[in-house]
């Protein structure tokens, strides 16, 4: 990733958000089923909103039965795909989409893409982390905005 951006750098997260692993309960071993979450038991979790929102650095609180052992891994869908392309096609050109509010750039390839995942489609970040945060969760360590986001299928 970081010879495309023609930079060097560290990868320091890097989770999954769909699998199964064990856990211990009481005295029972089970199976948790993590679709479109992230664990809290890894430490610092990263939770990006769209991109055109801002992405947070959290440290998980409770990592226990309370949430699941999970957190949420992003802002979530507000819109279906083929639902956010019928909505932005018609007020919003390719170009348009291109560059977010807060000034970053999309790179894109796939044209449907850019419109499926345009920010308009996802919820509030904002929200989701204030009620993170509310719940006794998480404790927010960064805010960082998004500079350049890829859309490509491959």
């Amino acid at each position: 990733m970081f010879e495309r951006l023609l930079t060097e750098g560290t990868r320091l997260v890097d989770i999954c958000h769909n699998w199964v692993e064990p856990v211990d309960l009481d005295t029972r071993r089970c199976w948790l089923h993590r679709k479109g979450a992230a664990p809290s038991t890894a430490g610092p979790v990263i939770i990006p909103g769209s991109r055109g929102a801002f992405t947070y650095l959290v440290a998980p609180k409770d990592a226990g039965e309370k949430s699941a052992f999970s957190l949420a891994h992003g802002a979530g869908r507000k819109w279906s795909r083929s639902d956010s392309r019928t909505r932005l096609e018609r007020r919003f050109s390719a170009k348009g989409l291109a560059r977010t509010e807060l000034g970053s750039h999309v790179i894109w390839e796939d044209k449907d893409l850019l419109y499926e995942e345009a920010p308009q489609a996802y919820k509030n970040i904002t929200i989701v982390i204030d009620d993170l945060v509310k719940a006794g969760l998480v404790d927010v360590l960064a805010v960082m905005k998004p500079l350049v986001t890829y859309k490509v299928r491959r």
